[in-house]
């Protein structure tokens, strides 16, 4: 107390980051690396390696004629939701022959954006699985190549036969805003999830 009688202010107390994993599947060329790179406030870490004849009639490139590289391990980004919370993204291989990475990306993660590329839509059925399996929650977004969306949302969640209490998306991996809108409802979704098995429910939006 100073010598008129009024307390000096207190200092605020510092504001606690939190940071969180969130892992980016989807199947072969369905954009998960690009997605890392449009949001990631660092320069994205790949490990993509040239595509050569070794692939031949194993990757299906109908769908990608000008794909030439591919992801052997991981992508990883960073973003920053808001000043409170950090993201740490891990894109996984797309490739059955790499998913046995998969187990260990996953670790840590509160959640994941299964990405969904509707000219190959049977190859988003394994990574939803996987996700299912082991009870992360996840959400589905629907990468929209050349910026059009080919098939109406709700036909794309019952061909895929996912409830309807799972967040199903439209989204453009190549563009920041769009990837990050997408982050949020993961967020949210994880945040919803994680209350509800203990029973309780805080409706405060993130970002």
């Amino acid at each position: 107390m100073d010598s008129v009688g009024f307390k000096a202010p207190r200092q605020a107390a510092p504001k606690t980051m939190t940071s969180a994993k969130i892992v980016v599947a989807g199947g072969f060329g369905a954009g998960k690396t690009t997605f890392v790179g449009s949001v990631s406030e660092i320069v994205p870490l790949t490990t993509e390696a040239m595509m050569t004849d070794a692939s031949t009639g194993i990757d299906d490139l109908a769908a990608t004629p000008n794909k030439s590289t591919t992801t052997v391990a991981m992508d990883f980004g960073r973003v920053s939701l808001d000043e409170d919370l950090i993201l740490y993204l891990f894109g996984t291989p797309g490739q059955e022959r790499f998913w046995f990475m998969w187990d260990d990306l996953v670790r840590g993660a509160i959640g994941a954006v299964v990405l969904a590329d509707t000219r190959r839509l049977a190859d988003s059925f394994a990574p939803i699985d996987f996700f299912e399996d082991r009870g992360l929650p996840y959400i589905v977004g629907v990468n929209t190549f050349d910026g059009v969306l080919q098939h109406d949302l709700n036909d794309v969640r019952e061909a895929l036969s996912i409830d309807e209490s799972i967040p199903l998306v439209r989204c453009d991996a190549r563009e920041r805003e769009s990837t990050k809108q997408t982050l949020i409802t993961m967020v949210e979704y994880a945040m919803q999830q994680w209350l509800a098995v203990r029973g309780m429910n805080d409706p405060r939006p993130v970002g």
